[in-house]
């Protein structure tokens, strides 16, 4: 049997306030291709359980699902992930809950994944050069050029940004990368992309704009970039080669 064309997942912590314009600004004519759009709630202080709740009167294909407690963003992924995988989706993609990224470019990443036959398709902040523009940081840019240039070198890709978090996943890709066994912190995607390329996935990256608009943001720089070394560190050791079993911790 086949499944929806799209599946796609929003993970949510303390979203109240922003979660609504997300919802609005995916494009009317790519509902009839989405089997669900499913708001994952990681364990919120606020009302966002009960915002997406009212909005699932408006819109019949959102779905929430409730953490009891906050698990963290690698969690809260792996369930929008599964609850794709369950599905049989073609496609899949996690949009964020803050607004950052644009639902508007579902459409365009959809029909450049069908058709260059791409697996994992990540927005680039940085690939037009329009970051600053966006209003992002200087040290954000100055801090990122670095890792990307570090990243480029061990995984042997050529990609302008590898933490934009906006990611879209082929049916090949849910099937092969074990999820499950990734990081519930913020570098689950850069983890999904070293497993992607361990696997011999097809990757690229397609332009995003770059929105700053003060946005909290739940992620400590520091450990981040501590994280992201052990993974280029695990990348190396051969940690992400084998979907069987050699994703050991």
């Amino acid at each position: 049997m086949t499944g929806p064309a799209l599946g796609v997942f929003i993970p949510a912590y303390n979203a109240a306030a922003t979660l609504p314009a997300v919802i609005d600004r995916i494009p009317k004519d790519l509902w009839a291709d989405i089997g669900t759009v499913t708001v994952i709630n990681d364990g919120s202080r606020d009302e966002t359980a009960a915002v997406t709740e009212r909005l699932c009167a408006r819109y019949p294909k959102l779905r929430l699902h409730n953490f009891d407690r906050n698990q963290g963003y690698g969690m809260a992924v792996r369930r929008g992930l599964g609850f794709c995988r369950e599905s049989g989706c073609e496609y899949s993609a996690c949009l964020h809950a803050d607004g950052q990224y644009p639902p508007e470019k579902l459409v365009l990443f959809l029909a450049h994944m069908r058709r260059h036959r791409v697996d994992v398709l990540q927005g680039s902040r940085h690939k037009d050069g329009t970051a600053r523009a966006g209003g992002m940081p200087r040290y954000k840019i100055a801090a990122g050029k670095t890792l990307t240039w570090m990243e480029n070198r061990c995984f042997g890709l050529d990609l302008s940004d590898y933490h934009s978090g906006f990611l879209m996943y082929s049916r090949r890709a849910l099937r092969s990368i074990p999820f499950e066994r990734l990081s519930l912190y913020f570098d689950f995607d850069l983890e999904v992309i070293a497993s992607a390329q361990a696997l011999g996935l097809r990757i690229d990256e397609l332009p995003i704009p770059t929105r700053y608009a003060g946005e909290k943001s739940y992620l400590n720089p520091v450990r981040y970039g501590f994280r992201v070394l052990r993974v280029m560190a695990r990348y190396q050791l051969g940690k992400y080669g084998d979907a069987a079993g050699a994703f050991r911790a």
